[in-house]
C-alpha cells in the first residue's frame, strides 16, 4: 500500500490526522512517554497521557508541545512518525505529501522547525497552513466569497482569531491563553484556596465535569484529591461550579480581548459582515459550558460553535488536500 496525502492539525493538546479521501483516521493526545536513561520514546498518544504524573524516575511523560509551537524537535519528530505509520505504509521513496497547520503567530524559525519535524517524521511535499483559516474552511465558512467570516479557534496552547475574507485573513490575533491555560488557572486557585496541590489531570477533569464560562443551571461541586501544601499529606476539598468560573475569569477575559482586538481592527465593511453573521468557535476549548454565551455578552454579537469543533482544524486541512 502507497503512502496517502495527509493533512495534520499539530496540536499543544491533540494531534488529529486526515487522510485524502478517507478523513480523519487518527486523533492522539500530544504526549510522548521518554526513557530519561536512554532518551528514547517509549510510548506516544493516550498511552503516554495516562502516564502524566504517574511515571517513576526513569519515564518522563512530557509534552513536546507547548503554547502552539514545537518546544522539543527530536520528541515532536518521534511522535509524528508513531503516528504516522498507525495509518500510512509508505513504500520506498513514496513518502506522503502532507499538509499542517501552525498557529497565526509563528515566526520563521518556528515555521521551519515544525517543517522540519514533519519531514523527519516521514513526509514528503510539505504545505503550512494557518490554524485559523483551515478551522474556517473546516467550519464551512465562506472564506472564498468577499464577505468577512470571523472565527475563534481556542486550542490547548493558544487561542487563534481571526477575520477572513477572498481566501485570506484580513486581521489576526493570537494569544496564549487556551486549555492548558484553563487548567494551569484551575491548578494555581486550587492552591491558593485549599491549599492543595492538585495535577493536570485532576485540573483537567474539574475543567470537563464542572468547567463553565458563565452560569448554567444545576450548578454542582466536585470533590477533589491532592497533596497538602502545610504538610505534604493526602487531602481533600470540594469545589463548586462558580469557583472553578472564577479561576478561569482570566484566560477567558485575554480570548475576548483578542477577539474584540481582532474585530476593531478589520475594515468596517468586514466588521459590519460579521455582525451579521457572527463569530464560530471552534477547538477544544468552545466545548467549555457557556463559551458562547460569555463571547455574545462581552461582543454583542451572534456566536456559534462549530459542529465537530475538535476536527475543524484538520477537516480545514484535509479539504485543502482534497482541492489539489
Amino acid at each position: 500500500m502507497f503512502a496517502r496525502d495527509i493533512g495534520i492539525d499539530l496540536g499543544t493538546a491533540n494531534t488529529v490526522i486526515y487522510m485524502k479521501n478517507k478523513g480523519i483516521v487518527l486523533r492522539e493526545p500530544s504526549v510522548v512517554a521518554v526513557n530519561t536513561v536512554t532518551h528514547r520514546a517509549e510510548a506516544a498518544g493516550s498511552e503516554a497521557k495516562r502516564m502524566i504524573g504517574r511515571t517513576p524516575g526513569s519515564i518522563a511523560a512530557v509534552r513536546p508541545l507547548r503554547d502552539g509551537v514545537i518546544a522539543d524537535l527530536d520528541l515532536t519528530a518521534a511522535m509524528l512518525a508513531g503516528f504516522m505509520r498507525r495509518v500510512i505504509r509508505p513504500r520506498g521513496f513514496c513518502r506522503p505529501k502532507t499538509v499542517i497547520c501552525i498557529p497565526s503567530g509563528c515566526t520563521d524559525v518556528e515555521r521551519r522547525a515544525v517543517e522540519e519535524a514533519v519531514r523527519a517524521a516521514g513526509a514528503g511535499q510539505t504545505e503550512l497552513i494557518e490554524e485559523p483559516m483551515a478551522a474556517a474552511v473546516g467550519a464551512g465558512l465562506p472564506v472564498d466569497q468577499p464577505k468577512g467570516s470571523m472565527v475563534a479557534d481556542i486550542g490547548g496552547g493558544t487561542a487563534e482569531v481571526a477575520v477572513i475574507s477572498l481566501n485570506d485573513i484580513v486581521t489576526a490575533r493570537s494569544v496564549r491563553a487556551a486549555g492548558d491555560r484553563f487548567d494551569e488557572a484551575i491548578m494555581n486557585y486550587v492552591r491558593k484556596k485549599f491549599g492543595l496541590l492538585i495535577g493536570e489531570p485532576t485540573a483537567e477533569e474539574i475543567k470537563l465535569r464542572i468547567g463553565s464560562a458563565y452560569p448554567y443551571e444545576d450548578e454542582g461541586s466536585m470533590r477533589i484529591k491532592g497533596c497538602g501544601i502545610a504538610d505534604g499529606l493526602p487531602k481533600e476539598a470540594e469545589i463548586s461550579a462558580a469557583e472553578v468560573r472564577e479561576a478561569l475569569t482570566e484566560p477567558l477575559g485575554l480570548i475576548t480581548d483578542a477577539i474584540k482586538t481582532a474585530l476593531e481592527q478589520a475594515p468596517p465593511e468586514l466588521s459590519a459582515d460579521v455582525m451579521e453573521s457572527g463569530i464560530m468557535l471552534t477547538g477544544g476549548g468552545a466545548l467549555l459550558r457557556g463559551i458562547d454565551l460569555l463571547t455574545a455578552k462581552e461582543t454583542g454579537l451572534p456566536v456559534h460553535i462549530a459542529d465537530a469543533p475538535l476536527d475543524c482544524v484538520a477537516e480545514g486541512a484535509g479539504k485543502r488536500l482534497e482541492q489539489r
